[in-house]
């Protein structure tokens, strides 16, 4: 009777182990992100293509948790940061905007207030003093619900009210995720409104091309960028309105370099940002066909081609990374670890009339369009 026993038990073992989530190839668990969050529940959602790129996604912040690519010798690597588990993403845990679909203004918002139409808003003051990345509880901490999902394709869907975080207008806005044949990830965002507002969306993807982020710093890697001009930040990383040729500055990308080369030169652009922390303006004129930036790290071989219809690229350098958050695989990353590519509209747009309007009206779609593509050599 206790052998009978003994097999009854291994076999439903057996069976439940079965029955369990296969791992992503990058060893995430999909059970790890089943959640809820302010009552809506959380997943993880996995795309592919026939080359063997793998990007996840959470609807959680619509955040890219991991993204494989081959590297030189064939091998997958994982080349963003992140977390194992969606819990280490709420607010509560931890403050990050890893790999997040970031809403509604992408980027800071001087002292939090704008005017529009003769009303001035007041925003949350979440960042020196400014409003960053739409404030403390921007769409990086918001679900977003599952509109559509295959293997090559995640479409999400988020409501924003009139008021959130100070901004005026219900805003419905969506953020389409493909992975592509040629080892590409494009990134498509829409949103309308009911009045007029203002919008700026990017993700925040933290790129390392090595995969080796304990120990790979970004500042060995070759940067380009196709920007013959900046926007200067003040002290508090706020644009100061002025834009400013890159010739002759560490801001001079046009010919590409290593990260490092500049980022800790005398200058007190560079002091402002602690390193970079800038929008370029890109000389792309809105082609999305034209090449607005490439990275290539050579421990790897991989490189990251860019493109995008906006008119800026924030470059930041994973300056404020100091090795106390611990993401995936049990990894405290490190300084500059990671920088992100941020495609945008240029900071404190609503401020600057100047600048390429941030403004949506009804009627009107918002439209924002990016391309990571991936080759080694």
């Amino acid at each position: 009777m206790k052998k009978a026993l003994f097999t009854l038990c291994t076999v439903a073992l057996l069976a439940a182990c079965n029955t369990q989530a296969p791992l992503t190839q990058s060893g995430l668990n999909p059970k790890d992100f089943e959640s809820t969050y302010n009552g809506s529940p959380t997943a993880l959602y996995t795309l592919t293509n026939t080359h063997g790129m793998e990007v996840c996604i959470t609807n959680f912040g619509g955040r890219i948790v991991s993204l494989l690519v081959p590297d030189r010798e064939g091998d997958m690597q994982d080349v963003v940061l992140g977390f194992d588990k969606v819990q280490d993403y709420f607010p509560e845990n931890n403050q990050t905007d890893f790999g997040a679909a970031i809403g509604r203004y992408a980027n800071r918002i001087n002292q939090g207030k704008f005017t529009l139409d003769g009303v001035e808003y007041q925003l949350p003051q979440n960042n020196f003093g400014h409003c960053l990345h739409g404030g403390p509880t921007g769409w990086q901490y918001q679900v977003y619900k599952v509109l559509e999902a295959d293997g090559q394709q995640l479409k999400l869907g988020l409501t924003s009210p009139d008021g959130d975080n100070g901004f005026p207008g219900t805003v419905k806005a969506t953020v389409t995720y493909t992975i592509t044949e040629d080892n590409g990830l494009d990134i498509a965002y829409e949103a309308t409104t009911d009045a007029p507002t203002v919008i700026n969306m990017t993700n925040h993807a933290y790129f390392n091309l090595s995969g080796k982020p304990a120990t790979h710093r970004i500042t060995d890697d070759v940067l380009w960028i196709n920007a013959t001009h900046f926007t200067p930040v003040d002290s508090t990383f706020m644009t100061t309105g002025e834009i400013r040729p890159v010739a002759g500055t560490p801001f001079d990308f046009t010919t590409a370099k290593p990260i490092g080369q500049d980022i800790e030169a005398d200058c007190q652009q560079v002091r402002n940002g602690r390193g970079y922390d800038h929008n370029w303006c890109l000389d792309t004129e809105g082609a999305i066909e034209a090449l607005a930036a490439e990275l290539y790290c050579p421990e790897s071989g991989i490189n990251m081609k860019v493109y995008t219809d906006e008119p800026g690229i924030q470059v930041y350098a994973g300056n404020f990374l100091d090795g106390s958050v611990t993401g995936k695989k049990g990894i405290a990353y490190p300084l500059r670890s990671a920088i992100c590519l941020e495609t945008q509209h240029y900071p404190d747009s609503p401020n600057k009339p100047q600048w390429p309007s941030v403004v949506l009206r009804p009627g009107e779609t918002y439209t924002s369009h990016c391309i990571f593509s991936f080759n080694a050599y």
